[in-house]
């Protein structure tokens, strides 16, 4: 065996020292939980708690002091297989449901029109700096708050980018009045159909209850994002070295297209604005069917639809073109409508291994001594790590509300408190985590480094966390339900 010599060494571990780690597939990881959880069926005692339903609310409750050992069901390497067919069979009323409505908005997003308003919207504010950014944040965080964007917005980061460099700031800013703006209403989630949805569906919660208490602490949380990017930006163009991408600004000066550009996107017809009234009235029609005649996720899909397609049909698409948009725009969220069904595998496995109530119980145990305010604290830090491996909202709900709602209900926190947590932990760190497939995505289109990224936003994402975790204390001290 040739030994190599020092010199060959040291041509050797440039190379080693280019070697990055890379994060696995979300995937891959659901798959690698599988393995743990299948694994964990012939380690951990096997129990079960007994279970009642509430004759007041119909809601299934923990029979607190309950558990008992039960016989062992080890799941065995095949069982790992077909718990992801079982997964998908029993989490396909949220599978479909991601897949139409982005279909639905894949039409609309055909259209030109919501390209068209935007950039209008951003163009009139043109000289009018002061009220750029918190009128854009305002804007996206609604449809952050509707319609859960997050992906959704990559298609807007480059009109952001263009106009903040067209009036003297950078693109930081143009990234962050878009996708902070859109975070904000992500994280407050009083509409959010992909999060508080089907978090509260499986907490058997009614659909968007507790909006009041969401609505304000929202408020909250778009304000300080306002704040400290109007902060920034302003700190910026009186001192553009001040920008966290300076070097990448001054490369960036000689082009000269950006006004250009925006104004291209920014025709906005006639049939653009009945768009928007198709839109604005769908997403209120649906607001007033959840809360006047108790619609659930069957009845929104198709609500979605229908204002897909007459969107479709104003916008002047031909009828194969409607329905190309439409195949489009459920390929677009394919990712994340597969991804809840291996996020239900795992519930499979534990259910059939019979180990989740002893998952349970094991937390019981743990944070018991705990005060209410703790307990929803702890919540809140465990879905914040989770989200790092699991950043695709639908399928941490589908993972880990399951063990969170009888573990609110054995220690006496309100179940609407286990989705307030679960929700701000979900949201607040995709602005932050590089697991996440948006921040990575517009990270990318505005060419700005990660690491940039995270020095400009770390103190915003510290101030949020302060800001849910006074939320979690509050809805507790209340008693939200």
């Amino acid at each position: 065996m040739i030994k190599p010599n020092q010199k060959q060494k040291n041509q050797l571990e440039p190379e080693k020292r280019k070697r990055k780690f890379i994060m696995p597939h979300t995937y891959a990881i659901l798959f690698f939980i599988m393995l743990l959880c299948a694994g964990a069926t012939y380690i951990l005692t096997p129990g079960e708690y007994d279970r009642e339903i509430d004759e007041a609310t119909g809601n299934t409750l923990v029979v607190n002091d309950s558990y008992s050992s039960v016989e062992a069901s080890p799941i065995s390497f095949f069982d790992i297989f077909q718990a992801i067919p079982l997964g998908m069979q029993d989490a396909a009323d949220i599978v479909f449901f991601i897949f139409l409505i982005g279909g639905a908005f894949g039409i609309i997003r055909a259209t030109g029109a919501l390209e068209a308003g935007v950039a209008k919207a951003v163009i009139k504010l043109e000289g009018k700096e002061k009220l750029m950014i918190p009128i854009s944040m305002i804007i996206f965080s609604i449809a952050g708050f509707t319609i859960g964007s997050a992906e959704e917005m990559i298609i807007f980061v480059p009109i952001g980018v263009a106009l903040a460099r067209a009036t003297g700031f950078d693109a930081i800013t143009g990234t962050a009045m878009i996708t902070l703006g859109a975070a904000s209403g992500f994280i407050g989630g009083m509409l959010n159909p992909f999060t508080v949805g089907i978090a509260q569906e499986i907490a058997e919660l009614q659909l968007f209850s507790g909006f009041a208490f969401r609505f304000v602490v929202y408020l909250v949380l778009l304000t300080f994002a306002i704040w400290y990017v109007s902060r920034y930006a302003s700190r910026v163009k009186n001192d553009p070295s001040k920008s966290v991408i300076y070097e990448i600004e001054l490369k960036e000066a000689h082009n000269s297209k950006s006004k250009e550009e925006m104004t291209a996107f920014s025709t906005l017809s006639f049939r653009h604005h009945l768009i928007f009234v198709v839109i604005i009235g769908g997403l209120g029609f649906n607001v007033y069917g959840v809360f006047q005649w108790g619609w659930f996720i069957t009845e929104l899909t198709a609500s979605f639809l229908i204002m897909g397609i007459l969107a479709g049909l104003l916008g002047k698409l031909s009828i194969n073109r409607i329905f190309d948009s439409f195949i489009d725009g459920a390929k677009a969220l394919a990712f994340g409508s597969l991804i809840v069904g291996f996020a239900r595998a795992i519930l499979v496995i534990l259910e059939e291994g019979k180990i989740i109530d002893t998952i349970t119980f094991s937390l019981v145990e743990v944070i018991q001594n705990f005060s209410d305010g703790g307990t929803a604290i702890g919540m809140f830090f465990s879905q914040s790590f989770l989200n790092f491996f699991i950043p695709a909202g639908p399928a941490q709900a589908m993972t880990t509300m399951p063990i969170m709602v009888p573990v609110s209900d054995l220690l006496g926190v309100s179940r609407q408190v286990a989705v307030l947590a679960f929700q701000y932990g979900d949201g607040i760190t995709n602005s932050i985590i590089p697991t996440s497939a948006a921040l990575m995505g517009y990270l990318a289109i505005a060419g700005i480094p990660y690491e940039k990224w995270v020095k400009f936003v770390w103190k915003l994402i510290l101030g949020w966390t302060v800001i849910a975790t006074v939320a979690l204390l509050i809805a507790v001290s209340i008693g939200i339900e």
